[in-house]
Order: C-alpha cells, then structure tokens, then sequence
C-alpha cells in the first residue's frame, strides 16, 4: 500500500470506529439512564474510561504529556469530558429524544465556526456544503422523532450548553495533540473530567448498590468503549486532519443511531426518518470528498502527509 492512501485511511477508519461507538452510546444510555442520575452516570462512566485508559497507558509506557500540552487537555477534559457528559444526560431527562439530538447537532457548526477563527481552520465548498446537507438531515432526524409536549426550555438550554461544551472541547484538544499523543491526551483528559464529576460520587455509590446489573453494565460499556476506545480513535484522527472536518464527521452519528435503536431495540423509524438519515451520511461524504486531479495544496492548519521510513 502506498504512503498516500495509507496517510487517508487509518485516520478515516479511527473516524468511522468512534462514530459507531457514539452511537451505540445513544442506546446504552437509555439503559443506564433509567437507573443512574445524569452526574452519577457521567461520573461511573468516566471512572471506568479513566481506568482502561489507564491500564492501556501504564502499558504502553507513555509518560506524561509535555507541558504544552496539558492547557488543551485540562480544557478539554473538564469542558467535553465532565461538564458536556453531565449536561446532556441531565438535558436527556428534560426533552424527548427528537429534540435532544436537533439541539445537540449545533455542535458540529460552532466547532466549524471556532476552529477557523481561533485554529484557522480552512473552509473550503465542499465542507461547508456537506456540513448544510447533514444539518438538513439532523433537523429532519429530529422533528420526525420529536413528540408533542416533550420538551422543556431547561432541557433545551442544557442541550444547547452541551453542545456549547462539546464544541470548545474539541477546539481546545486539537493544539494539544500537536505535541502528545492521542492516548495521552485522552487518558488524562478523562482523568481530569472524572475528577470534575466527583461531587456525584455520593449519588452514584447510593444508585450503584440498587440499580440492576443491565444499567450497571451499560454504563461500564459507555466507559469503556464509546469514551476509552472512541475518544481515543477520534483524537487519533483529529491529529490528522481539521476540527471542522472531524466535526463535520459525527453528523453520521443520528443516522446510526436510527438503525441501531431499529436493529436494538425494535424501533421501526418513518420513512421522514430513514430520508434524514440519508441525509446527514450524504452530508459527511461530501464533507470528507476531495477534489480530484491534480495535485491538492495542503491548506493551512491541515497536516502534511507524514513520510514512511
């Protein structure tokens, strides 16, 4: 294999991997959600990414990220892991599911929108086009699911500070993997959002003790894959490419998580559902396409392809 066509894959496959994993999330915090309170399930999902993490890292004989990196992974880890975590759970509980994920997918935007004014992020066409598609699809997702009378201006204000959240979190780890690896930066960024998620260790031994093995495991699978794995995998990838283009990325996640809660849980979606979902992958192709023939520039603040020795 060539040193180009490697250079795109692994980064897209890393992207592709934590998309499926945010997903899956969606379904097992429904699980888990029932049992747990949204700070004790943020806290014990972080605590058991925290220590696969860990273990991976101990490991691998990492070290310590440099000193120029641990900005970034302090803001991201109180922003995106602990603060965004606790907020959209708790948002969850307020709004029906239609809404939550229409509010949520501002995120991608303001991502798109800070990464080119504070990280100079390029904007080209086709990005911006794809990111309209699949905003088109994620609004469509959302009202199709949306049901009368399940939703609250505090749940959507919490969804709106979750994405809020999850945006300037994202903004904040990428100068950070400039200089630390992405297990690095994800493992002590977990780190610093389970301490942040402390406060709820009282609510989550009390909940732990009554709440059936199945919430149990569920959080310990959020912990462990779409955190531990995902976050992972994804800033591996964001090493690689743009916040904006990452961002543009997770707008695959609602149209996963309609087939997973079809495939799951036996929710059979509406035809204005299944067009969303169409919509928003056709959005994230556009999004990651390149032009082709000739030789593309390398825009600023997109890496270079890395040589092979």
């Amino acid at each position: 294999m060539s040193t180009a066509p490697r250079h795109r894959l692994l980064p897209a496959g890393a992207a592709a991997l934590t998309v499926v994993l945010w997903a899956s999330a969606f379904v097992a915090i429904r699980s888990a959600g029932a049992a747990y309170s949204p700070g004790a399930l943020a806290l014990g999902r972080l605590l058991a990414g925290a220590l696969a993490l860990g273990v991976l890292w101990a490991v691998r004989r990492e070290g310590l990220p440099p000193r120029a990196a641990w900005r970034g992974i302090l803001l991201s880890g109180v922003l995106w892991f602990g603060l965004y975590m606790v907020v959209l759970n708790w948002g969850e509980q307020q709004v029906d599911a239609g809404t939550a994920a229409l509010v949520v997918n501002v995120g991608p935007l303001l991502i798109a929108l800070l990464g080119s004014r504070l990280l100079g992020d390029p904007m080209p066409p086709r990005l911006l086009a794809g990111m309209a598609v699949s905003f088109a699809g994620a609004v469509t997702v959302g009202l199709s699911m949306s049901g009368g009378g399940g939703s609250s201006v505090l749940g959507v204000a919490l969804c709106l500070l979750a994405a809020v959240a999850y945006a300037c979190g994202v903004v904040a780890q990428k100068p950070a993997l400039a200089g630390a690896s992405a297990l690095q930066v994800t493992t002590f960024g977990c780190l610093i959002g389970a301490v942040a998620c402390l406060p709820f260790a009282g609510q989550l031994a009390g909940e732990a003790a009554r709440a059936p093995l199945a919430a149990t495991l569920n959080m310990v699978y959020l912990g462990v894959f779409p955190t531990a794995l995902a976050f992972t995998t994804w800033a591996y990838a964001l090493a690689r490419t743009t916040a904006s283009r990452m961002g543009a990325t997770t707008y695959a996640v609602p149209a996963l998580v309609v087939l997973m809660s079809w495939l799951v849980l036996g929710e059979v979606p509406g035809l204005l559902t299944l067009a969303g979902g169409v919509l928003c992958l056709a959005g994230v192709a556009v999004s990651r396409s390149r032009v082709r023939g000739g030789t593309r520039r390398v825009a600023a603040g997109e890496p270079r392809p890395e040589k092979v020795s």
